[in-house]
């Protein structure tokens, strides 16, 4: 807890000991008054409101301390036979106060110890005073100050169990959004480097198989890996400084790729011996930008997609088509390799997360993704992102893979 908070808790339980400090020092004297049997008040009579009273100021911060203090004063006050008065207020007080800060069974040792001590008080001034009708005394005392004991100690269990539920809940929230922002950027790490290896792995076997035929191709995929290399490097920085940076919603965010950004990977591919051809949707065209989460999610499908073909296909040709066709925008991503069907590990019946992490960002918009062997040779995915739920949660970006 932080200081301010602590003086603000401070602040509160001291109004509190004043005002029944108030209470107590007007209305001792006129409780004597109806209790004839009882002593004057004197200067000790009011020496004991207060330190009943005023204990309570630290009832939070030092609960077990407050109840042996005031209950202390209490029942001295008692003891020596004073008008049961506003001072019978701080049982009620330090009882809630009990519940509210103990563990339910430490509150009842400690304020059943009390209430034992308060009985054998009481018992002792009931048959000292009391007439014919000691049992209807002892009767109406006991029933009353079981209430004034249990009944503010149940509260406060209650109120406590009640905030410790509360707590619970909002750190198993937190819990939650950590771990679903480190599949976040688990999943960003592998669309990202995984790519970014694949292009790799293969301008580098591309540049062995020429290396003493053709200097030039050497030399384009040598570039080619320079390239990617770095373009993976900085995305890895940028997701390893976010990991280290301090949580913050004002903190400032690294862009994130999107479908204006297709033809560089589509170039990367292309380098690397894979034939693509590409139909992507036309801003100017459908009058309507896509939304953030939409536009990531699209562009991630397509590159995991692309990136299996380098990884897995043996392919030669890809196609990528994306589109909008009415509240959705579809993709599809289709090769000419042989997949699944040549017996290759494929992350689409394997146990590879590429399929995995792609149909979760689908599944997390409230799309749906479909990736198998095509019937006349190859490996198709489809994807269908709806884009009126975009709309309506802008935040879902937050939860993707």
């Amino acid at each position: 807890m932080k200081w301010t908070d602590r003086v603000n808790v401070w602040a509160q339980d001291a109004a509190l000991a004043l005002l029944l400090l108030f209470v107590g020092i007007g209305g001792t004297h006129a409780a004597t008054e109806g209790q004839e049997w009882s002593r004057d008040p004197e200067p000790f009579t009011y020496v004991l409101v207060v330190i009943a009273t005023v204990s309570l100021a630290w009832r939070r911060r030092y609960p077990r301390g407050v109840l042996v203090v005031s209950g202390a004063a209490v029942l001295t006050y008692l003891v020596v036979g004073y008008a049961y008065g506003p001072i019978m207020f701080t049982i009620v007080v330090v009882c809630y106060t009990a519940g509210s800060s103990l563990p339910l069974r430490e509150a009842l040792r400690w304020v059943g110890g009390y209430y034992v001590l308060m009985f054998a008080v009481s018992m002792v001034r009931i048959v000292d005073e009391s007439g014919s009708d000691l049992w209807r005394q002892v009767t109406g005392w006991g029933i009353a100050s079981m209430a004034a004991f249990a009944a503010p100690v149940a509260v406060g269990a209650a109120l406590r169990t009640r905030r410790e539920s509360q707590e619970d809940v909002r750190a198993a929230l937190a819990r939650r959004a950590v771990s679903e922002e480190r599949l976040r950027m688990a999943q960003e790490l592998h669309d990202s480097v995984g790519h970014g290896l694949a292009v790799i792995a293969m301008q580098a076997g591309v540049a062995l198989h020429v290396l003493d035929r053709n200097p030039t191709k050497v030399r384009e995929a040598l570039e080619a890996i320079r390239d990617t290399s770095r373009a993976s490097l900085d995305g890895l920085r940028a997701e390893l400084q976010e990991l280290r940076s301090p949580v913050s919603d004002e903190a400032p965010r690294r862009p994130v790729p999107g479908l204006a950004e297709v033809e560089v990977l589509l170039e990367r591919i292309r380098a690397g011996g894979v034939e693509v051809s590409a139909r992507l949707p036309d801003p100017a065209e459908d009058g309507a930008e896509l939304p953030p989460e939409i536009d990531v999610a699209a562009y991630r499908i397509v590159q995991e997609s692309l990136t299996n073909v380098l990884r897995h296909a043996g392919a030669t040709r890809a196609e990528v088509h994306v589109r909008r066709a009415g509240d959705e925008l579809l993709l599809d991503v289709t090769d000419n390799g042989a997949g699944a069907e040549a017996g290759t590990s494929s992350p689409a019946v394997g146990s590879g997360t590429g399929i995995a992490g792609m149909r979760a960002r689908a599944e997390a918009l409230g799309g749906r993704l479909q990736a198998g062997p095509r019937t006349g040779g190859g490996f198709a995915v489809h994807a269908r992102l709806p884009l009126a739920r975009a709309d309506r949660e802008p935040d879902m970006s937050g939860s993707t893979s």
